[in-house]
Order: structure tokens, then C-alpha cells, then sequence
């Protein structure tokens, strides 16, 4: 299907994220096997719209979303089939029919780690999250969280400042500044490496009930989330719970037992989270990925690493399946599959017991 039935697919009244992903996920044929699967009230709206768009109240709404998306050249639609969607949507159990983004897509092409926390941060929880944060975004890692006061600004910042990426996720439309004093981080998040994301159509206002479902988008893009601070009843938790629930990795950082934020991390380690003291604490617990990323000394440049659309920079002695490849690198699996084949004739890189590896005995390697 092509992106304006995508987003038809998405304004269909009844029809949410859950419902049109489990209908997608059976393949029907388009339109009359989608017509046939959907309720009557969403089948008679699509059919309206497809027999007779100058009568459908669709039209009118799809047009102005492109109108929106022509205004720049930062504006994107991404929708499961898309060059750039992020294939970890694709393993939770409610991925958002679409994502509106404003930004730079390369932001989604690193591995990424969410950070979370409370709003009411100490100063100690912000210094962690700028720490561990600039950190991450020196080892090559994108920090993904939802643009909140407190713990989830300051790591967002943080990753910019050191000139990495960061992805939002946000709980509005991506024009909307919400909470209205991160004008400014909005704004960087567009012009230096950042990504805004929603599943929310531009224009979009904050509402209460989008927060909780905003997390699970969060959560599903990364590998693992940090919990950095949390009270004992704190949305950060739900942000774990979930996490938990996609299959992703939970650390939480340990505080002391008189820290009322702190508690929250406590309470998670206790129950099975992985204990943070350092950010190698979490690359050993990732380390098919960590193995990717990390900082290796200086040596003589590999000419076929160094090529753009070189896959190489993403193996190493660890296999990694091509699913994995397709995440971190935003291309598509026959893409991969091409250059991956490029790499094993080069001498390069070979097939192993679970996916793809870079052989050792290259210079420079």
C-alpha cells in the first residue's frame, strides 16, 4: 500500500493500532480483502473514500497532511514497508499504524537505548542522565526518550551536546512543543542529528491518555531502556513494565534508600532489572550490539569500512543475524543481503552460526 492509504487505513473510525496491526498482519489483499476484515463502520468509511473521495471526509484530512509534509524537506511519513521504519516496531504487540517525523531519518539508523525518569528530578538524577547520556552518544548509540521535564531533557540534551543523536517520541503532533519551555530542544532535535516522532498527526494536542501509550512507542524502538530516577508510583515504571513485556533489556541506576526518587530504581532491581554503575554495565548485557559500537583505537583506516554503504562497521568476532543489521542500519533486507554477499566475496566478513561475522584477519581489523 502506498502512504496515503496507510494513513487512510490510520483515520478509520473504531480501527486502532492494535486491531489494524493484527488485520495487517494477515496480508489481505488490498482493498477488498482489508474491506472484508474490517467493521462495518470503518469498511462502509473506507469504501466512501474509495468510491467516492470528493464525498469522503478523508480526503479533505489526507490532503492537508500532505500539504504539511511538502512545507519541508525535514517532514516524513513512515509506515511499516518504508525504507526507514524501524524494524523493532515490528516485534511489539501495538505498533503504531504509522509514525509522523520531523528531523533527520539517520537519527534511527544507530542502535538506540531509551532513558527515562522522573520529572522531578534531583540534581544527582540529572547529572547521571547528561553522564550516561553523553557517554552513550560517544559510543555510537542513539538516546531515545519523550522530550519530558526533568531526567528526559537533560539526557536528551545531553547526546546533542556531544554530537550524537537523539530521537523523540512525543505525545502530540511533532509541530507541537510540549511542555511548552522545550522550544528550545525542539528545535535542536530538528537541526543538529535529532528526530521527532509521533503517531499523532501534525497538530495534534497534548492529551493525558497519550502519555502512557507514547511510552510503549519509546520502549519499542530501543534495545533496552535506563531507568534513571523514579518515585515508587512513577510513569517510568509503566516505561519498564512495558519494556519488559517487548522483550527489551530494563537497567535501573542504584540510589541511596533515603532518595524518594530513588526508590523507584530500587524497587526495579529488586524485581529483576539490571543494577547500572557505569555505562559498560549495559554494552556487556547488549553486547551483540556493544561489540558493533564500541571505541576501537586508532589504526589503519579499512578501505571497504570506510566506504558509506560499507556494512562492515556494523559486525564483529560476535554473529549478527540480519534482522539486526536491518535495525541498525535502516536498509532494507535485500539491501543488506547484497552488500552483506559484497563483503563475503571481498574477503571481508563471512556467514556464521547465527549470522553474519567479520573475519580478523583483514589489515587493520
Amino acid at each position: 500500500m502506498q502512504s496515503r492509504e496507510w494513513r487512510a487505513l490510520a483515520r478509520l473510525p473504531g480501527v486502532g493500532s492494535r486491531r489494524l496491526g493484527e488485520l495487517l498482519a494477515a496480508r489481505p489483499d488490498w482493498p477488498a480483502g482489508v474491506l472484508a476484515a474490517l467493521p462495518r463502520e470503518a469498511a462502509t468509511a473506507l469504501r466512501l473514500w474509495l468510491d467516492h473521495p470528493a464525498r469522503s471526509p478523508l480526503t479533505a484530512e489526507l490532503d492537508a497532511e500532505e500539504a504539511w509534509l511538502a512545507a519541508g524537506p525535514a517532514r516524513h511519513l513512515l509506515h511499516p514497508g518504508h525504507p526507514r521504519w524501524p524494524r523493532l516496531l515490528d516485534q511489539i504487540a501495538d505498533p503504531p499504524p504509522v509514525l509522523w517525523a520531523m528531523g533527520d531519518l539517520a537519527a534511527l539508523a544507530p542502535p538506540r537505548l531509551a532513558m527515562v525518569g522522573s520529572r522531578r528530578s534531583t540534581r544527582e538524577g540529572l547529572t547521571n542522565a547528561a553522564g550516561f547520556a553523553r557517554e552513550f552518544a560517544g559510543r555510537g548509540w542513539c538516546v531515545v526518550s519523550g522530550m519530558a521535564l526533568g531526567i528526559d531533557a537533560a539526557a536528551q540534551e545531553a547526546a546533542l551536546e556531544a554530537g550524537g543523536t537523539s530521537v523523540a517520541v512525543l505525545g502530540c503532533g511533532v509541530d507541537v512543543v510540549y511542555p511548552p519551555r522545550h522550544h528550545r530542544l525542539h528545535r535542536r532535535l530538528q537541526e543538529t542529528g535529532g528526530l521527532l516522532l509521533s503517531e499523532h498527526p501534525p497538530g495534534t494536542r497534548a492529551r493525558a491518555g497519550f502519555f502512557p501509550r507514547r511510552n510503549r512507542i519509546v520502549t519499542g524502538l530501543s534495545l533496552g531502556v535506563l531507568v534513571v530516577e523514579a518515585a515508587e508510583k512513577s510513569g517510568s515504571l509503566v516505561s519498564a513494565r512495558l519494556a519488559l513485556e517487548q522483550n527489551r533489556e530494563v537497567f535501573a541506576l542504584p540510589g541511596s534508600i533515603h532518595n524518594p526518587m530513588a526508590r523507584g530504581c530500587l524497587q526495579l532491581i529488586r524485581d529483576g532489572a539490571v543494577l547500572v554503575r557505569q555505562v559498560d554495565d549495559i554494552l556487556a548485557e547488549l553486547s551483540q550490539w556493544s561489540a558493533a559500537t564500541a571505541v576501537a583505537p586508532a589504526a589503519t583506516p579499512d578501505p571497504i569500512e570506510a566506504r558509506e554503504d560499507s556494512l562492515l562497521r556494523w559486525l564483529s568476532d560476535t554473529p549478527t543475524p540480519v534482522d539486526v543489521l536491518v535495525s541498525l542500519t535502516g536498509r532494507g533486507v535485500s539491501d543488506c543481503q547484497r552488500g552483506l554477499l559484497e563483503l563475503e566475496l571481498e574477503g571481508a566478513a563471512t556467514q556464521a552460526a547465527g549470522g553474519w561475522v567479520r573475519l580478523p584477519t583483514r589489515p587493520g581489523a
